[in-house]
């Protein structure tokens, strides 16, 4: 994946999540993704690379960094629950989309209940 590919599908995904809103509380050189004034996504090219950084439980974090080499712990982030993307690598487009999901919704699930946009347990499952 290219480097303006990663974090445009990030963004992508972004524009299909209730409630998601982009500011810049770092200056132009961060674009911060909060729900509910809660952040679960950023997004920046301080270090001259494209990165994506996001939340991940703890134990999918580490999976995610044994499998993909192109996923490290969060930059500038607590290590344990947020990792980096970054381009070059293996990452896919649904993988990059699945991760800023999880993201989004692993902030969604500690809001209280009224200011949820979506209900963590259902959002984006098929009705069956």
């Amino acid at each position: 994946m290219d480097d303006d590919t990663l974090q445009q599908y990030a963004r992508d995904r972004v524009e299909e999540l209730p409630g998601a809103e982009v500011e810049h509380p770092f200056g132009p050189d961060w674009d911060v993704y909060k729900v509910r004034d809660k952040v679960f996504m950023l997004l920046t090219e301080i270090t001259g690379e494209p990165m994506v950084i996001v939340k991940a439980a703890p134990e999918d974090g580490k999976a995610l960094r044994e499998q993909h080499e192109d996923i490290t712990p969060g930059y500038h982030m607590n290590k344990q629950h947020w990792i980096t993307l970054h381009p070059g690598g293996d990452l896919q487009k649904q993988l990059v989309e699945d991760l800023v999901t999880e993201s989004y919704l692993l902030v969604v699930e500690h809001l209280p209940r009224a200011k949820r946009p979506v209900d963590p347990a259902t959002f984006g499952k098929s009705e069956q």
